[in-house]
């Protein structure tokens, strides 16, 4: 995998060993019920827990992705920053912060975490943030502000304008400070994609790999795995029912290339780690 730069170590990736980002989510409402740790301490404990497990990386958050009332800077704030701080005394693996408030992130980085994970696109603003932190960065495909419902675009080649989309992030974001090298990409399924655009990203996932930065698969327990195994999205099944299905689409996403894999459970892990040895093989 190219390297991944964050604030004080550059990872990689051998194929036969891809990286596994466990989740951890500071609220009592995100998507997925087992992976709802409610208070810092809770977060730091479940954080710890994945880490022993054998996760590379720690992704923790404190607002959930997909819906949901507004949370201000404090709040969100008041949240993460005690489980990054009581998981960087704890750990020696990167914790990367899950926000979209580029106020949280600068907080959160001088706090000490290793990267930004933003669903927010690439706004000037979080990459100004990023840029004078000096630390790594996710940057996920959205094509409006995260939280809002709008019609999912109709593409034409959806990888094409994944390409497109991400080619043109990364340039501002060079020329707002923020090196290439800083930079991992996900395509942001579950956003702005319906379930065939994903399951088009995921089959093609290797053309990504023209930009030259790793990607940052982000599918564990995502509607479009519910919808493919109900056969319809209004019918999709709960998070809770999708643990087998994260298991198949991650271990195509490995076959195809990506890197990193941000995932709930041990079992995905273990998915993608016999899926990187075949792959290698």
């Amino acid at each position: 995998m190219p390297e991944w730069r964050l604030s004080d170590r550059t990872l990689t990736a051998d194929r036969a060993r891809p990286l596994g980002a466990g989740i951890v989510n500071v609220t009592e409402d995100s998507m997925y019920e087992g992976a709802r740790s409610g208070t810092p301490e809770r977060a730091i404990l479940d954080g710890v827990r994945l880490a022993e497990a054998g996760f590379d990386l720690i992704d923790v958050g404190a607002v959930p992705a997909r819906s949901g009332p507004a949370v201000d800077a404090d709040a969100e704030a008041a949240r993460l920053l005690p489980a990054v701080e009581g998981l960087l005394e704890r750990l020696d693996v990167p914790i990367t912060a899950d926000t979209f408030n580029p106020e949280v992130a600068r907080r959160a980085a001088a706090a000490g975490a290793h990267a930004i994970n933003d669903i927010g696109g690439g706004r000037d603003e979080m990459l100004e943030v990023v840029a004078e932190a000096g630390c790594g960065y996710v940057l996920m495909h959205i094509e409006g502000p995260p939280r809002e419902d709008r019609p999912v675009p109709d593409y034409g080649d959806v990888v094409a304008r994944l390409l497109q989309f991400f080619g043109e992030r990364i340039e501002r974001a060079g020329a707002l400070g923020v090196p290439a090298e800083a930079i991992a990409l996900d395509p942001g399924l579950d956003f702005d994609l319906d379930t065939d655009q994903a399951i088009e990203i995921l089959a093609r996932v290797g053309e990504l790999g023209a930009l030259g930065r790793p990607i940052f698969m982000s599918l564990s327990r995502k509607d479009f795995i519910g919808a493919v195994l109900a056969g319809s999205w209004d019918r999709r099944l709960a998070a809770g029912d999708r643990g087998p299905g994260t298991l198949a689409a991650a271990a195509i996403a490995v076959a195809g290339g990506a890197e990193i894999h941000r995932l709930h459970d041990v079992e995905a892990l273990d998915a993608i780690r016999v899926a990187g040895a075949i792959a290698d093989g």
